[in-house]
């Protein structure tokens, strides 16, 4: 077998150069990518990079007729100055809107989505919104009724939780994301992004009853034009809280749920869900899920421990994030989706104003399992 022939020290010295040289181009790319970039210490005291901006959100889940959406705080809650991400993708469809934008947020701090909807009001499209009261001293909210765009309040104990946006009657968006950085940068939320002209006309008829015929909570009417609605194949079923008893609708999902039950949950206090999971895990369905932790030290724990007491322990976590794991949904045989404004609560059925979706999608199912895994990753025992 014949030798190798050994390099001369000429070639060692000219391949040793061009290391340094290649290690050193890789050191100023590093640099020029990341300038800009600050250093961050969270309590931890675990250094974490941060950009000054987090990357642009692109939807999880995409159809014909719709865009899905979760918020990531783990890339952004340390941000000191954050920008762009979600807000900046529903600033794009407040900017498209040629004719109307009616607006029911619970709370609405965030001022770049105030400046999209002064922007579409001054190129002439009707806005509208509607909140609730405790937000009608936010500065984006003064500011719009200053410039002349209707605002009105509920204006009574419980509160106007809506979380919807309809636009050019043709599309809407809702999910659990209110308009606040802390929603948009530090709590975990979903949106979804829908385009029907009928699943717009039931939030249209929602929006009227609290704009027009001031209409809020255990006074709406239930008149929902269109509580189920098929599109593209899709089955959506779209119900409005009080007047619609959402929990009524939610729990037959539960109940006959053959293989899976996940959830993620800010406020969790009903017994009668709580015990469709115990039935049915008993029944050997798989049943896990994800508090919110601060939910549990303020009055959520009956749920808390009628689960854990009832034997699923080992399957529920308290959540990870410092701040608030915000998501109010169920995955159900990882073929349906619960979402919505709709907290799992008396005060949710019976009091506030809530929207629901109930989507039987498995493409939309299995995005929405794919963010509960990575909460459930990060949750504790």
């Amino acid at each position: 077998m014949p030798r190798r022939k050994r390099a001369s020290p000429t070639t060692s010295l000219t391949t040793g150069i061009g290391l340094l040289i290649l290690i050193a181009l890789i050191y100023a790319f590093n640099a020029f990518q990341n300038r800009g970039e600050s250093t961050l210490v969270p309590a931890t005291g675990v250094p974490v990079t941060r950009t000054s901006r987090p990357p642009a959100t692109e939807p999880v889940a995409v159809g014909g007729w719709y865009e899905l959406y979760f918020t990531t705080p783990n890339e952004t809650a340390a941000l000191s100055d954050p920008s762009g991400g979600l807000p900046d993708r529903i600033i794009e469809t407040l900017n498209a809107a040629q004719q109307t934008i009616d607006v029911a947020v619970y709370e609405f701090d965030w001022q770049p989505l105030a400046d999209a909807l002064l922007a579409a009001g001054e190129r002439g499209v009707t806005v509208r919104l509607v909140t609730d009261t405790d937000s009608m001293t936010e500065a984006p909210v003064l500011a719009l009724a200053a410039a002349g765009i209707p605002v009105v309040e509920d204006d009574r104990a419980a509160i106007m939780h809506d979380k919807f946006v309809v636009l050019d009657g043709a599309a809407v968006w809702t999910g659990s994301m209110n308009f606040t950085r802390n929603d948009a940068y530090r709590n975990n939320n979903n949106l979804i992004h829908i385009r029907s002209t009928r699943l717009a006309q039931n939030y249209t008829a929602e929006f009227e009853e609290m704009f027009t015929g001031q209409a809020f909570g255990p006074t709406s009417p239930s008149d929902t034009p269109n509580p189920l609605v098929t599109i593209d194949g899709t089955r959506i079923e779209n119900y409005f809280a009080p007047e619609d008893e959402v929990a009524g609708k939610i729990l037959p999902v539960l109940q006959q749920a053959r293989s899976s039950i996940f959830f993620m949950a800010f406020s969790f206090t009903r017994q009668d869900f709580s015990n469709a999971l115990l039935e049915r895990a008993a029944d050997g369905v798989n049943v896990r899920g994800v508090f919110e932790t601060r939910q549990i030290a303020a009055g959520a724990n009956q749920a808390w421990e009628l689960l854990t007491v009832g034997g699923l322990a080992a399957n529920v976590r308290q959540d990870g994030n410092p701040y608030n794991l915000h998501h109010k949904v169920f995955i159900v045989d990882q073929a349906i989706v619960v979402t919505g404004s709709f907290n799992f609560s008396g005060n949710a059925d019976e009091r506030n104003d809530e929207n629901v979706v109930i989507i039987h999608n498995p493409e939309i199912a299995a995005a929405y399992l794919a963010e509960w895994e990575r909460v459930w990753e990060q949750a504790g025992p």
